[in-house]
């Protein structure tokens, strides 16, 4: 089964882990995915994957709309992103939809890639952390120096990837090892652990590394799926 899912940044909150501490946590939205096109390691591709189709936008260009109906979807999809699967796979269809509860559940370990926060062009204390110069002795102007960037007459240059001022963040950053400290099936929402890249609204990748070691469902999750089986049985009866 697909392992990763397309969302979007909510907000940030506080919850408590599997061991009972309260820690920070980011709140994503992962309403339903669709698989628009499917690649098989024998067709022409050569290889195994998925794409997947996340969001909706009033106006997508035609191609783009051709390319949605050829899966048999409806609907106006504004992001794609192409996902890797097991060549046996053969369950996932075009115009297939993936819901949050098949993929995620807490206790999971995922992995968060996201667009950092753009902060333009920033000095070397903002960007990697200089401490700057000392602020008695005559210094009026060095505070926030990258002071010598050199090393004499050999080399006689300056290194490729010296530390120095530039443009800093909107870049792709992937957080890994992030526990998923709660599920909302009804309102497709995924509560991971901990900070994630990228302001609010913005697209995430979201993709499921493992399960928590040593972690055990707490008995209110169960009796809660209890309690869904029973009002299943009643709707159709």
């Amino acid at each position: 089964m697909i392992n990763t899912l397309l969302g979007i940044k909510k907000q940030m909150t506080s919850t408590y882990d599997a061991r009972g501490r309260r820690v920070g946590a980011t709140v994503i939205e992962l309403s339903p995915n669709f698989v628009t096109q499917v690649k098989s390691k024998e067709g022409k591709d050569g290889y195994s994957a998925i794409q997947v189709g996340f969001g909706t936008k009033k106006n997508i260009k035609k191609p783009q709309m051709g390319h949605i109906k050829k899966s048999g979807l409806d609907q106006q999809i504004r992001w794609f992103r192409e996902v890797k699967i097991a060549d046996n796979e053969e369950s996932l269809k075009p115009g297939q939809q993936i819901r949050l509860d098949q993929v995620f559940s807490v206790g999971d370990i995922v992995k968060v890639t996201g667009t950092s926060k753009g902060r333009g062009f920033a000095g070397v204390v903002k960007r990697h952390g200089f401490h700057g110069g000392p602020k008695t002795h005559g210094q009026s102007d060095r505070h926030r120096a990258p002071g010598s960037i050199g090393s004499g007459t050999t080399p006689g240059r300056v290194y490729r990837g010296k530390s120095m001022a530039g443009h800093m963040g909107n870049v792709t950053v992937s957080v890994k090892n992030l526990e998923v400290v709660g599920v909302d099936k009804k309102a497709s929402l995924l509560v991971v652990k901990g900070g994630i890249p990228g302001p609010a609204g913005s697209l995430l990748t979201v993709k499921k590394l493992g399960v928590l070691r040593g972690y055990t469902p707490p008995p209110e999750e169960k009796v809660d799926e209890e309690e869904e089986k029973k009002e299943e049985v009643s709707e159709n009866a």
